[in-house]
C-alpha cells in the first residue's frame, strides 16, 4: 500500500485552497445567454364556457355573466332562450385562457392552452372547454382553444362545512387544446443578412466578447457591438443559408464579463446573497446585543389570621438582561467574499446581523459593492 506523507497532504490542501479562491470566467452559449431580436413568444388571451361539471362551476345567481355568455352561446346554436328566464346552473363555469404563440408557429399546429376561472366555481374538474377564440395584442384571432381540462388540484368538503383543498382546482391546462389559425410575420425573414443579438443581462465587457468570438470565428468586422445590450451580426441574405449560419453563431462560446459588487437583501424572506467580487475595506467591527428576559409569575397571597382579608392572586414580574460576549474582529483591506463570510461566522451572527453589519460596513465606507434590498 502506498504511503502519503504529512507534507504531501498539506501540499494538496493548499492547492485545494488555491483553486478554491480561484476567480474563473465560464464559457456561455451565445443561445443561452443572447436573444435574436424579432424572434419571440407573443402572448394571446380569450373569454370562454367550461361545461360539464359535476355540480362546482359558478353560483348564476352572482355571476351573472355566465348566464349571459351562456344564453349567447345557445343562440348561436339555435337555441333561445327568454330574456326573463336565467337558468340556475351548477356546471357551466366562465373562464379566461391564456397562452403563448411560439416564434415562427404554422396554421395548424397546436400550442398549450391554460384554462382558470373568474368566477365562483370551486373545481374545473372534469369540465371541457367550448370553442374559445384567442386573440393578440392587436385584437386578432390567432388561435382556438377546445378541449378536455387537465386540473392537478381538488377539493374535499364536508357536510359540518370542514373542507380541504389540494393545490388549486379552479385553473387547469390543456395539452395541444389550441390550433393556430393565423401566422405573426417574423422580422428574421425580411430584415436581410443582418442579425441582431440581444443580451439578456446587459453587461459591455459580454457584449465586447461576443463580438471578438464571433469576429475570430467568422472574420474580421462580422459583428460590431451596438451597446451594452447589442451586438449586430452580418450574415448571409437567403433565408437557407441564414438559418445555417445562426445555428452555428448561436453554439458559439463566449466568456462572460464578471458581475458588479452587489448585496442583495430580501427584505421579506431575510436572504442575503453576496456577489464574488465584493471587497471591504479596512474596517473593525464589534456586533453585540442585549437580551431581555421578562417572566411573569403568579403567587396567592393569604390575609393574616383573623384579619377578615380574603386570598388574592397577585402578578410578580422578573426582568433579566444578559449582555452577548461578542468580540470585535478586523477587516483587512480588500477582503474577499470567503473571508467575509469566515469572519462574520466566527462570530455567529445571524442573517438579521449580517444584514446589519452590512449597512454599517457602507454607512462608514468601507463596502465596495451596491447594497440592494428588494
Amino acid at each position: 500500500m502506498m504511503k502519503i506523507s504529512r507534507n504531501m497532504c498539506r501540499y494538496a490542501a493548499i492547492v485545494l485552497l488555491s483553486l478554491m479562491n480561484t476567480s474563473y470566467s465560464y464559457a456561455e452559449r451565445i443561445k443561452d445567454m443572447a436573444e435574436i431580436d424579432g424572434v419571440r413568444v407573443n402572448q394571446l388571451v380569450g373569454y370562454g364556457l367550461v361545461v360539464g361539471l359535476p355540480g362546482t362551476g359558478d353560483q348564476t345567481t352572482q355571476t351573472q355573466f355566465t348566464v349571459q355568455s351562456l344564453k349567447t352561446t345557445l343562440a348561436q346554436l339555435g337555441v333561445v332562450i327568454p330574456e326573463n328566464i336565467n337558468p340556475q346552473l351548477k356546471n357551466v363555469a366562465a373562464v379566461l385562457v391564456h397562452a403563448e404563440l411560439p416564434a415562427f408557429a404554422k396554421s395548424g399546429q397546436t400550442i398549450d392552452v391554460t384554462v382558470s376561472s373568474i368566477g365562483n366555481a370551486n373545481s374545473l374538474r372534469g369540465g371541457s372547454l367550448l370553442m374559445t377564440p384567442l386573440k393578440g395584442a392587436d385584437g386578432n384571432v390567432y388561435a382556438l382553444a377546445q378541449g378536455n381540462l387537465v386540473v392537478g388540484g381538488f377539493g374535499v368538503e364536508g357536510a359540518d362545512g370542514s373542507s380541504v383543498t389540494v393545490n388549486i382546482p379552479s385553473s387547469g391546462r390543456i395539452p395541444n387544446g389550441a390550433i393556430v389559425e393565423r401566422e405573426v410575420v417574423s422580422p428574421f425573414a425580411s430584415s436581410g443578412g443582418s442579425v441582431t443579438l440581444n443580451l439578456n443581462h446587459a453587461d459591455f465587457t459580454t457584449a465586447l466578447n461576443l463580438v471578438k468570438t464571433v469576429n475570430d470565428f467568422f472574420g474580421p468586422d462580422t459583428a460590431s457591438a451596438i451597446d451594452g445590450s447589442s451586438v449586430r451580426v452580418r450574415g448571409p441574405a437567403d433565408v437557407r443559408q441564414k438559418v445555417a449560419f445562426v445555428s452555428t453563431l448561436e453554439n458559439l462560446q463566449v466568456e462572460h464579463g464578471k458581475a458588479a459588487a452587489k448585496v442583495i437583501i430580501n427584505s421579506r424572506t431575510g436572504t442575503v446573497v453576496i456577489g464574488s467580487q465584493v471587497q471591504v475595506d479596512e474596517a473593525a467591527v464589534a456586533h453585540g446585543s442585549l437580551i431581555v428576559t421578562i417572566a411573569e409569575d403568579t403567587f396567592a397571597s393569604q390575609p393574616g389570621p383573623f384579619s377578615g382579608g380574603d386570598t388574592a392572586v397577585v402578578a410578580s414580574s422578573s426582568v433579566y438582561i444578559e449582555e452577548e460576549d461578542n468580540r470585535m474582529f478586523l477587516f483587512q483591506p480588500g477582503v474577499s467574499l470567503n473571508e467575509l463570510v469566515r469572519a462574520v461566522n466566527q462570530v455567529g451572527a445571524s442573517p438579521s446581523d449580517l444584514v446589519a453589519i452590512l449597512e454599517a460596513l457602507q454607512q462608514v465606507g468601507a463596502l465596495r459593492a451596491q447594497l440592494i434590498v428588494i
